[in-house]
């Protein structure tokens, strides 16, 4: 990865500018307002892809709720699902009787996205639902349902809005594909690998 000024010439291109996931963060955040009028609504966001999904949908939420975060993995070190999740049982919060929207940044295999349905199930809730930033379909192994989803994008290697390489790019506005060249046969780590950031 290039370090200094020419950091950014890791970038192959924009996908999604800022001005688009703002007004697409909007939208989401109305058809939710809407269905959960009157509701006890926890958002649970998946550290730490989401952080920044999270922040700029709960603040278009015209409606009283509570936010939270846990933290899974179905990757390990490796570049793809093992299908084994790892869920941090210490951040969960109290679920019982609560309506909980899980919020998460992308999903691709659907590993991730299955099991904390069903650890979120066993925990008690009067509902559950699923909104998602990006979907990578193409790549599902496990059938999973998102409730409120942003955009559908192609299989690349995503940064930028929360999704990192190697911890870098997360503070970018946009959402942006990286160049191949940039992290292939290379170890480092990245949430696109390391946790439900990038990959799921």
């Amino acid at each position: 990865m290039t370090d200094g000024v020419d950091w950014l010439a890791d970038l192959d291109r924009v996908l999604l500018p800022e001005s688009v996931l703002r007004q697409r963060v909007r939208e989401l955040a109305q058809a939710i307002a809407a269905d959960y009028a009157g509701k006890d609504l926890l958002v649970l966001g998946v550290l730490t892809g989401s952080f920044v999904f999270v922040a700029d949908l709960v603040r278009a939420l015209d409606l009283p709720l509570e936010v939270g975060f846990i933290s899974a993995s179905s990757y390990g070190k490796q570049s793809a699902s093992n299908g084994q999740v790892t869920v941090l049982e210490g951040l969960w919060p109290e679920l019982s009787g609560r309506d909980v929207l899980l919020v998460e940044d992308i999903v691709d295999s659907g590993h991730t996205l299955a099991h904390l349905r069903q650890e979120l199930a066993r925990r008690g809730p009067r509902s559950v639902a699923v909104c998602c930033l990006l979907d990578k379909t193409e790549r599902r192994e496990v059938p999973v349902t998102v409730e409120y989803l942003g955009f559908s994008v192609p299989n690349e290697f995503l940064v930028g809005y929360g999704l990192d390489y190697a911890g870098r790019f997360r503070h970018l506005p946009y959402v942006a594909a990286l160049k191949a060249e940039a992290y292939q046969g290379k170890d480092e780590q990245s949430s696109e690998v390391l946790d439900d950031v990038g990959a799921e």
